[in-house]
């Protein structure tokens, strides 16, 4: 008999972290949820698990069903994650201007970092939205033709969830996918560079 956990009515990044913990000590959980963000970064965390995942939406909630594989039950557990020597670098925009100071003139530098994104060699593995950085990605935004050829280029963008909910900008994202703050912590430990902007 699998698990059962309610994690409706909890803000983020619960959910992900009581699935986690809940897949280190059994082999089949499910998971309850009440909102759709919930539901994608569960089921996110448990295909990167390596585990079957399969959702039924009831009037009740969102039953998010994780399954380990076989070939996934016989590892080792892993040890803590070590700061790599080699690894994805990561660019952090925590605003939608850059710097402090002059407002207008952070927005000018802003796009034009993102626009020199697009341009350069060496470009990021992975870009991470939180705080006033998420109303980048989202309809009407004047970078989003920049942030759309980084994606189109293979880059991915994590936006945070919580920042969307709160600035009421959850149904006009544009770009980038809608991440949980336990996502984002564990793609800026995994960073080999994190540059936050």
């Amino acid at each position: 008999m699998p698990k059962v956990i309610d994690c409706r009515g909890l803000s983020c990044p619960q959910p992900v972290i009581q699935t986690k913990q809940a897949l280190e000590k059994t082999d089949r959980v499910i998971i309850v949820v009440d909102n759709l963000a919930a539901r994608d970064n569960v089921a996110r965390l448990g295909e990167s698990q390596g585990g079957k995942v399969s959702i039924d939406e009831k009037k009740d909630g969102v039953y998010i069903t994780i399954e380990k594989r076989q070939d996934r039950k016989r590892r080792a557990k892993v040890p803590a994650t070590k700061i790599p020597a080699h690894g994805p670098v990561v660019v952090a925009i925590r605003s939608d201007q850059m710097g402090q100071g002059e407002e207008e003139l952070g927005h000018i530098l802003i796009r034009s970092f993102l626009h020199t994104l697009t341009e350069v060699s060496g470009r990021p593995d992975k870009m991470i939205f939180f705080n006033t950085g998420v109303k980048l990605t989202v309809q009407g935004s004047e970078v989003l033709e920049d942030l759309q050829a980084l994606e189109k280029n293979g880059i991915e963008i994590l936006i945070c969830g919580t920042c969307l909910d709160y600035f009421g900008l959850k149904g006009k994202i544009a770009v980038g996918q809608v991440s949980n703050m336990y996502t984002i912590a564990e793609t800026m430990l995994a960073a080999a560079r994190l540059v936050t902007v």
